[in-house]
């Protein structure tokens, strides 16, 4: 239950100025003995501390005038940070607020800048992730970064991976989960793969076992499919992955089609629930076509249903139901052509009356969906 404290009594302990009752938690009063009020009230009114935080806060930092603390919110901001991020980083990170700026945070923030960051960049970077601007520069930071760089083609590109994901030169499990796919046999350009697509997967407790079920699903460490198995095994939780097997399920597919289907082509999993469903749909429930070509081809599942398929495919059904296309043919290879080679292959070629009339189809189905 909480307990109701005056405002004098508030005043008396934090230093505050208010003009209503606080409500508080019992934990308050067992707590603010041993706490220094000016470092609360300073949390507080300047930094937009919740009390609790504030308190907790406190534990880890200390001090009974504002001159440390002020200079480190004016450092903050002359380096472009706006009240809200400042304030963001210092619940964080509050032992900030006793540092000498110039000599533990500056350094770090000219480190980025040489390798290519911007000041928004590092601004990003820092409101991400401040715990990094705890690590010694020396001893953390720049070794974690030249192990990022290891595996990418460039500065500029090593520096991109850190401002998507600042934990990888502040979280140890990345440079040991690395060592687990090194130790595997896969190649840098796949580690590389990661990096630029999800690094954050790389900071996973459970890394390890989902190394051990790509494994065991058939996929080869050394080629790029194995890292794309890996990101869509950690980037799909198992309720939506379950999700998605079930929605196969439904148009006829068992559980183990769909994991060939993922050996095929990893990324097919992680289109959206609605795309995978959306395909099927236009394909087995409008088209009445063969399921199967699907689970042999998922690519088709990475196209756009509105751009590509769609469009193509009322091509496909007129030349199916004309007699200008072999039952037989396959139904996939319309879809992935380049737009030049798929109206050269499948429209231009065709006499000039059947070639005119699919192209006016093609066009309006195109513009159609452009409209919706």
């Amino acid at each position: 239950m909480s307990l109701i404290l005056n405002s004098q009594r508030l005043r008396s302990i934090l230093n505050l100025s208010l003009s209503s009752p606080f409500s508080l938690t019992p934990n308050f009063f067992s707590t603010t003995s041993k706490e220094n009020p000016f470092t609360v009230s300073y949390l507080i009114t300047k930094c937009s501390f919740p009390l609790e935080t504030a308190l907790k806060a406190s534990k880890r930092v200390n001090f009974d005038n504002p001159k440390k603390a002020d200079s480190v919110i004016a450092f903050f901001k002359t380096q472009g940070f706006t009240d809200a991020q400042i304030h963001s980083v210092m619940r964080r990170a509050p032992e900030l607020l006793i540092c000498d700026p110039n000599k533990r945070v500056l350094p770090k923030f000219q480190f980025l800048s040489s390798k290519g960051a911007t000041p928004s960049d590092i601004i990003l970077t820092v409101s991400r992730n401040p715990d990094f601007l705890r690590k010694s520069l020396d001893n953390h930071i720049i070794p974690a970064f030249q192990f990022v760089r290891r595996f990418c083609p460039s500065d500029q590109r090593a520096i991109a991976c850190v401002i998507a994901c600042p934990t990888s030169i502040s979280d140890a499990r990345v440079q040991q989960n690395v060592q687990l796919l090194i130790d595997e046999g896969v190649t840098d350009s796949n580690i590389y793969n990661l990096f630029r697509t999800r690094l954050t997967v790389l900071c996973s407790r459970d890394f390890g076992e989902v190394l051990d079920e790509v494994k065991n699903m058939g996929f080869d460490p050394s080629k790029a499919s194995f890292s794309v198995a890996i990101l869509a095994k950690k980037a799909i939780t198992k309720s939506k992955w379950d999700a998605k097997i079930d929605a196969f399920k439904t148009w006829g597919w068992s559980e183990q089609e769909v994991l060939e289907a993922f050996k095929r082509l990893p990324q097919f999993m992680l289109r959206s629930q609605d795309k995978l469903n959306g395909v099927i749909s236009l394909w087995v429930g409008q088209l009445g076509w063969d399921p199967s070509a699907l689970l042999r081809a998922p690519v088709i599942f990475g196209y756009s249903l509105e751009k590509r398929l769609i469009p193509r495919a009322s091509v496909v059904k007129e030349l199916l139901s004309k007699g200008l296309m072999k039952k037989d043919a396959s139904l996939v290879t319309p879809f992935g052509l380049s737009e030049h080679m798929f109206l050269e292959k499948f429209v231009r070629c065709l006499d000039e009356e059947d070639a005119s009339r699919l192209l006016k189809l093609y066009q309006k189905e195109l513009q159609h969906l452009s409209d919706s």
